[in-house]
C-alpha cells in the first residue's frame, strides 16, 4: 500500500519544481488521515528537498545548522560533566527532555541508525540486519550522544529505570556500540535477580569491540560474572587477560584479592586456556580485523590515505603488527610529502 502511493506519487512528477512542490503539498493534505500518513509524508518531504533550488538548499542548511538544540545541550553539559557535576548535567538534562521532539523516530517502513564508521555499518549488516528501510541520521543531529549521555547521567544517580529506557533508545540507533552495550552490562549487573543477561549483553559488547579499552572492560565484565557464580579460577582468568588490553590500576586490584583470598596463580597462557574452554572469544573478532584490512585496502587503493590510515591505526591497535606500522609511516609521508 505504502510503496504503491509512493510510486504513484514519484511519477506524477513532471520536472517542473514550482509545480511539482504545489502537487507534493496537495498530497500532503490528501494523505493526512492515511494509515501510513506518517511514513508517507517523510518521503514527500524527501521529494520536497529534492526541488529545492541549491541556494535555497544552502540557505535551508544553513537556518538548520544556527538551530540545533540538541548541540546546543550536549555542549552546555560537556563541561559539567567534564567537572564531575552530574547532578547539575542531569538536571540540564531533565528539564530540555520534558519538551525534546525527537527528529528521527523508526515508523512504519523505515528504521533510523547512526554508525562511527563504516565498520560499525558493516558489524551492524552482518550480525543484525535492517527489518525496514535504513536510513542514516545525518551528523549533525547528535540524537545518539543526546540518549547515551544522558542514560549514563541516570545510571550514575541511580535512576535505574529510566536510565534503561535511554540506553535502550541509544542501542536501538546503534546496536553494535560496545560503550552503550556495556552501559547497559552495569544496569543488569546491579539490579537483576540473574545475571544471564547481564552475560549476553557482555558477550555482545565482546564481539563488536574494536578498541583495546573496550575489550578490557568486557573480560573484566565477564570477570564480574563468573565471580557471581563462584567461578573464581575464570574471573582471574579474564581479569588476567583484561591486562593485556586496558591497564587498568582497579583490576590489577582485584587480581591480587582473589589470589589471595582463593589461594590461586595462573599464568596469561593457563588464563587463556581457561577463557578458551569457557568458549569465550579470545581477543578481538576476527572478523573485525578482516574487515579493518579491506577498509583500509579499499580507501587506499582509491587514495583516501587519511581515511585509509584511521583504519590502519585501528587494526595496528588491535593486533601490535609492526608491519601495519610500517605502512602507517608510508601512507603519512605520503600525505606530507
Amino acid at each position: 500500500m505504502y510503496k504503491t502511493i509512493i510510486d504513484e506519487i514519484k511519477a506524477n512528477l513532471g520536472g517542473n519544481k514550482d509545480l511539482d512542490r504545489k502537487y507534493l503539498s496537495s498530497q500532503i493534505e490528501k494523505y493526512k488521515d492515511h494509515p501510513y500518513n506518517k511514513e508517507i509524508l517523510k518521503e514527500i518531504s524527501r521529494m520536497m528537498w529534492d526541488c529545492l533550488s541549491d541556494e535555497e538548499k544552502i540557505e535551508f542548511i544553513e537556518i538548520s545548522q544556527n538551530e540545533n538544540p540538541i548541540m546546543d545541550i550536549l555542549n552546555d553539559v560537556s563541561y559539567d560533566i567534564e567537572n564531575g557535576e552530574y547532578k547539575l548535567a542531569l538536571n540540564k538534562l531533565d528539564k530540555f527532555m520534558e519538551s525534546f521532539q525527537p527528529p528521527f523516530e523508526d515508523d512504519k517502513v523505515s528504521e533510523y541508525h547512526f554508525f562511527t564508521n563504516p565498520l560499525e555499518e558493516i558489524l551492524f549488516n552482518t550480525y543484525i540486519g535492517a527489518e525496514k528501510e535504513v536510513r542514516l541520521i545525518p551528523d549533525n543531529q547528535p540524537l545518539l550522544d543526546l540518549y547515551y549521555i544522558y542514560g549514563f547521567l541516570l545510571l550514575e544517580t541511580q535512576k535505574i529505570d529510566k536510565a534503561e529506557e535511554y540506553l535502550k533508545k541509544a542501542i536501538k540507533i546503534n546496536p553494535v556500540s560496545s560503550r552503550i552495550i556495556l552501559e547497559l552490562c552495569e544496569i543488569y549487573k546491579q539490579h537483576t535477580y540473574n545475571y544471564n543477561k547481564y552475560y549476553m549483553y557482555a558477550s555482545d559488547a565482546l564481539k563488536y569491540a574494536y578498541y583495546p579499552t573496550d575489550i578490557g572492560r568486557c573480560y573484566r565484565s565477564l570477570g564480574h560474572y563468573y565471580i557471581a557464580e563462584n567461578q573464581m579460577k575464570t574471573a582471574l582468568a579474564l581479569f588476567t587477560y583484561s591486562m593485556e588490553f586496558d591497564l587498568s590500576p582497579m583490576t590489577y586490584s582485584e587480581i591480587n584479592y582473589i589470589k589471595s583470598k582463593n589461594n590461586i596463580e595462573l599464568t596469561l597462557e593457563e588464563s587463556i586456556d581457561i577463557i578458551k574452554n569457557k568458549n569465550i572469544q579470545i581477543g578481538p573478532n576476527p572478523f573485525i580485523i578482516e574487515t579493518l584490512e579491506n577498509l583500509a585496502n579499499e580507501y587506499e587503493e582509491n587514495m583516501l590515505l587519511n581515511q585509509s590510515i584511521y583504519f590502519y591505526k585501528l587494526r595496528y591497535n588491535l593486533t601490535k603488527d609492526e608491519k601495519i606500522l610500517d605502512r602507517i609511516k608510508e601512507l603519512e609521508n605520503k600525505i606530507n610529502y
